[in-house]
């Protein structure tokens, strides 16, 4: 049993420290393309490979250690300037590690390693020898190198995939005098593997887990004294009694510090899922004959490791979206004056207690009156309520299941699937998604996220004698509301804040109750794309909670429920889905 708890140990590390080398070399050889003079890349590269190669050795994987083996031996001669990089061998050095990614799958899943196809090991081996195929010509034509497969991680037409492996030329109909050994390959290389479980793993910053260490040995001597406080008062020193006091603050400082550096280790750069989209963008933009660089911006934000491993479907949607459908060919951007070479940005920043992540591109854009004649036309929406929709709401209807303004089928597109998971996904982590766009200049989709799904700072509200959570994050400004201050603009409540009007908001009539009718308290609220000031009967102070979901329950714009210090229920007010009831 020891023996085979080691090695299950070793098999963990190993598939966690060459999955991280794997998405670097990714992202190196994307840069390689850009600077394929640079040496150090291609050291990087080559040692990344290396690495892989001698893990699996001793792990008794050989068929990915040839497969390491033959990509080492094409990297090598670039970094002897025997060869100079192009763009095909790019290709076949991607496909390269995308086939070590998916045995690394099946490793992980206990499955017998299915050894790569000889198309592609002859491919590496022709490109070694200089005899790469011409890379994809702009405007579509197919590359005369492998296409690339699908990371395991992605969404995987199987049928596809083995067309990719398994050139039509190289496959033949099975006859009586085949040999049971080819017939069992063919059939493991056509069935999907088992897709990756979760890493239960954290990469922790080893001055996060030294102050945790300072912490917990500060707070054991804050209680040690509190025990002997307690031993002087029983004793009957009464001068001892005022000690209490203040050890009780020094703990509570010391504990609120420990549980927000625990909470921290949580968190995770976004780079970690962002860097992905480098290499699913370029192979896209590959496929379909664009042109197209993704550009990262903010890769450093942190976010809780859940909602991260959750955001990853949603942003391969979006980024595949912008690149297929955002980007227009090269000749068409010509045309329209812009060049050749579209742009996609992904972007992540932090606001208050929330992530905001942008994807943005300088593509044709959405025009609304396309998007609701498609809708009227698959039978989504009657013509009726297509004439009644603004321009936020047209944009909007992306996200119907079924909505799709491909003309034609493809294998990326065209299904009307996609979209609606977005939103589905980024509603189940309390996010918000918002598009905006401009027919000929492009589109920009920003996803507001929680940091954390865990202890949250809020502020405490109550109306009707009933208390209300707020993320803390959100609030700007608490102000004493007189509800003879409030004008009407446009026929909406708003008030003027040192110049800036803001619309008014209650809380009560989010939630179906009576407004008071005298005075009470406005908290001034920011969130991703509005600022407004929510009425409310007056607020109790700010507290850090728990917010536990409502089994069985789920009432609207309620994310919710905590306690309050005296035990009382607080509902956890999801806001955004809140002023949805208004829109």
């Amino acid at each position: 049993m020891g023996a085979v708890s080691e090695i299950d140990g070793l098999l963990k590390d190993f598939l966690a420290e060459a999955g991280a080398l794997l998405e670097d070399v990714d992202q190196k050889l994307i840069d390689l393309e850009a600077n394929p003079d640079d040496s150090a890349l291609l050291d990087t590269i080559f040692r990344g490979f290396h690495t892989v190669k001698g893990g699996a050795g001793f792990l008794e994987a050989p068929a990915m250690v040839a497969l390491c083996h033959r990509a080492e031996n094409l990297l090598d001669q670039l970094r002897g300037r025997k060869l100079t990089l192009n763009s095909a061998m790019l290709d076949v050095i991607l496909q390269a590690t995308a086939e070590v990614k998916r045995m690394m799958s099946e490793m992980a899943a206990g499955q017998e390693i299915v050894p790569a196809a000889d198309s592609l090991l002859a491919a590496i081996d022709q490109a070694a020898q200089g005899r790469a195929g011409r890379s994809a010509a702009p405007g579509g034509q197919a590359a005369a190198t492998l296409p690339t497969a699908p990371t395991p991680a992605d969404p995987v037409d199987w049928a596809q995939l083995h067309r990719a492996v398994c050139p039509p030329a190289a496959v033949s109909v099975a006859t009586p005098a085949a040999t049971p050994a080819a017939a069992a390959k063919l059939a493991r290389a056509a069935a999907p593997p088992a897709p990756p479980a979760k890493e239960n793993s954290l990469r922790i910053d080893a001055s996060r887990i030294d102050r945790m260490l300072d912490l917990a040995g500060e707070i054991g001597l804050a209680k040690n004294r509190l025990i002997a406080l307690y031993a002087d008062w029983q004793r009957g020193n009464a001068a001892s009694s005022g000690g209490f006091g203040e050890m009780l603050g020094t703990l509570d400082t010391l504990t609120g510090d420990l549980q927000s550096v625990v909470m921290n280790t949580r968190l995770q750069p976004v780079s970690r899922v962002f860097q992905k989209y480098v290499r699913m963008s370029r192979d896209l933009a590959r496929q379909v004959g664009k042109e197209v660089d993704l550009v990262l911006d903010g890769a450093e934000t942190e976010v809780d490791k859940t909602i991260l491993e959750e955001l990853n479907d949603p942003l391969v949607h979006l980024v595949r979206n912008a690149v297929d459908h955002g980007i227009e060919m090269p000749d068409e951007r010509v045309a329209c004056g812009k060049p050749a070479r579209g742009t996609v940005r992904l972007t992540a920043r932090q606001a208050g207690d929330q992530i905001v992540i942008e994807i943005v591109d300088d593509g044709k854009g959405m025009d609304a009156a396309v998007l609701r004649r498609k809708a009227v036309e698959k039978g989504l929406i009657t013509p009726e309520a297509a004439n009644l929709l603004d321009q936020r709401q047209s944009l909007e209807l992306i996200f119907l299941p079924g909505f799709s303004t491909k003309e034609q089928l493809s294998e990326l597109s065209g299904r009307g699937v996609g979209m609606d998971v977005v939103r589905t996904n980024i509603a189940r982590l309390k996010g918000q998604i918002t598009l905006f766009s401009t027919p000929g200049q492009g589109s920009r989709t920003v996803i507001s996220l929680p940091l954390t799904l865990a202890i949250m700072p809020v502020l405490m509200t109550c109306l009707g004698g009933q208390v209300y959570a707020i993320p803390l994050g959100s609030v700007r400004e608490i102000m004493l509301l007189e509800y003879t201050h409030v004008q009407l603009v446009a026929g909406a409540e708003h008030v003027s804040v040192r110049g800036e009007v803001l619309p008014v908001v209650y809380l009560a009539d989010l939630l179906g109750c009576a407004r008071s009718v005298e005075r009470g308290t406005g908290v001034i609220v920011s969130l991703a794309d509005r600022n407004f000031i929510l009425a409310v009967d007056s607020v109790a102070g700010q507290d850090e909670v728990l917010v536990k979901p409502l089994d069985g329950l789920k009432p609207r714009g309620v994310a919710g429920a905590t306690l309050s210090r005296d035990g009382l229920l607080v509902l956890a007010l999801d806001l955004p889905a809140l002023l949805q009831t208004l829109a």
